[in-house]
């Protein structure tokens, strides 16, 4: 294959989605430089039937975002093409493997973002999965930045032209859509991946609100 809550402590000010007290900016104004809305249908929507998330009895969000600062993840910038051809990203590290059969993520996006539109709109997306180095892609892609894409370098990935992120990501896959569904302030998005890339390289964390990598051996 030919081959880039707020965050706490990063300044975003953006909500934190479950994972690493984290991730992903976009709310909307600040998605590299536009302010794409949502729209309300959501193709592939999951309604499991258990309640409202609002129901009564939750934790109290500063106590959950403890919780999840102390659970470290490695950091992805979630990358997409808008109807006009502009890319989008986010940081996120609300990210996970669904299945192998078929090979399937799930990412978590603010629901207003105008990388969620952009996926919405184009049906794919890329999972740049960021190296030890890459701080400041990071910070970038969760902060409120005029352009983004002008503070890196990047190019087309595949058929879609998906942004890969060829300086600051030692991996990244492509993904197809198959189901999304908003819960609360945020929408899941699963995605068939459909191509994938990795060199080695020393993966970025994000845990304890505050970056770090990975080291292997550390733990003997």
């Amino acid at each position: 294959m030919t081959p880039g809550t707020p965050l706490a402590g990063i300044g975003s000010a953006s909500t934190a989605s479950a994972g690493s007290g984290s991730p992903e900016a976009g709310s909307g104004s600040a998605e590299a430089g536009s302010a794409d809305s949502a729209d309300s249908a959501e193709p592939g929507a999951v309604d499991a039937g258990y309640g409202d998330a609002g129901d009564a009895g939750s934790v109290p969000v500063d106590d959950y975002r403890a919780l999840m600062s102390a659970f470290p993840t490695g950091v992805a910038v979630v990358t997409a093409v808008d109807r006009l051809g502009q890319p989008r990203g986010a940081t996120c590290s609300s990210l996970c493997s669904v299945t192998l059969t078929p090979p399937t993520l799930l990412v978590c996006l603010t629901t207003g973002s105008g990388t969620l539109a952009a996926i919405r709109t184009g049906g794919r997306f890329a999972v740049n999965l960021l190296h030890s180095r890459a701080r400041r892609a990071a910070r970038t892609f969760s902060a409120p930045v005029e352009d983004r894409f002008a503070r890196v370098r990047w190019e087309p990935l595949g058929p879609a032209g998906l942004p890969w992120l060829v300086r600051d990501a030692f991996a990244v896959a492509e993904c197809r859509v198959t189901a999304m569904s908003p819960f609360g302030s945020h929408t899941l998005v699963l995605g068939t991946v459909t191509s994938a890339d990795c060199r080695a390289d020393v993966p970025l964390l994000y845990g304890l609100r505050q970056f770090s990598r990975w080291t292997p051996g550390s733990g003997r």
